[in-house]
């Protein structure tokens, strides 16, 4: 595919970065692109940025460059088709969420497996949504199971260092580390009333935020790997003897929380574009909407396939 960059040297991995996270360190600006795909803008204009040894990825703020949009507004469809449009084959992206779970506390990373969607269907959650093409796309397994795997390794180094530093014993924390278990993705923009909150818990739900879906749904329509690094900030609301979660306490935790997101980025983020070229961490990705796609009849409009050859041109030549 002809990437929108224009550079020779390929842009295989793209960063979304949630709440808190509007930038990443150690990177060298080469410029902002802002692809107009068939679903809008993206959420802001994409930094294409060179890593010290020449690597190229793409950061995208999901909430935009100010942080202005809402998650229920957030153009996750723009989003993942403009990074798909750049060249990108990996999204690590990066996540804001409330804990579910005494064991995991405000500063800890989590690297989820499953999601429990409690989204009301305001937000568009397909690329097929309003065609004349009808797709299923496998997702008993939100995430690309590979690239979880090759990430744990690697943040779990980043996250130990940090909680063994000066400046986090000064704090008196010890930021860790969990794999798997289950977030649950709500509306918002409010955060969960107690009764929520406790019937969370019961399904199994380990940690909450609102932007999760739908962009791991659309990730895996679009045959791109997939993965989130959650970042602690909050319990949500299911304590009775602690006061209702607020957007004051979030705060109080994210901006330690972004440092360390930008630290594990610096450290992954190079080695994840080689393992994204080799493809073996991708494998699991490449050619699964083959057998989504309910085959063609006539009444299939032309415009229709157009409009999703943007984004899988393999089914839509």
């Amino acid at each position: 595919m002809a990437t929108e960059s224009g550079e020779s040297s390929p842009v295989l991995v793209g960063v979304i970065g949630g709440s808190g996270l509007y930038h990443l360190d150690n990177l060298t600006l080469l410029k902002h692109v802002n692809p107009e795909t068939p679903w809008g803008f993206p959420s802001s204009p994409i930094a294409i940025c060179a890593l010290p040894n020449g690597t190229q990825i793409a950061f995208l703020a999901r909430h935009g460059a100010g942080h202005t949009i809402p998650p229920s507004s957030v153009p996750s469809r723009a989003n993942i088709a403009a990074l798909k449009s750049l060249g990108v084959r990996a999204i690590l992206a990066f996540s804001a969420v409330g804990s579910l779970r005494e064991e995991l506390a405000p500063g800890d990373f989590v690297l989820p497996d499953q999601i429990i969607d409690r989204t009301k269907g305001v937000r568009p959650a397909s690329f097929f949504e309003g065609t004349s093409v009808v797709a299923h796309a496998m997702f008993g397994d939100p995430f690309a199971n590979k690239l979880v795997n090759w990430l744990e390794s690697r943040v779990r180094k980043v996250v130990e260092a940090a909680a063994n530093s000066a400046d986090y014993a000064a704090r008196g924390v010890k930021p860790k580390l969990h794999t798997g278990g289950t977030i649950v993705c709500m509306e918002g923009p409010q955060f969960s009333t107690r009764a929520e909150s406790k019937m969370y818990r019961q399904w199994g739900g380990d940690i909450i935020n609102m932007s999760v879906l739908p962009e791991a749904k659309l990730a895996r329509e679009a045959e791109l790997g997939y993965a989130l690094i959650a970042t602690v900030t909050d319990y949500d609301s299911w304590r009775e003897d602690e006061s209702a979660v607020t957007a004051a306490e979030v705060f109080k935790t994210l901006h330690a929380n972004a440092n360390l997101s930008r630290q594990v980025a610096a450290t992954v983020l190079a080695e994840l574009h080689d393992a994204a070229a080799e493809g073996n961490i991708l494998d699991e990705e490449a050619g699964s909407m083959k057998f989504s796609i309910m085959p063609r009849s006539g009444e299939q409009k032309e415009e229709d396939r157009q409009k999703l050859r943007y984004i899988l041109p393999a089914y839509f030549s």
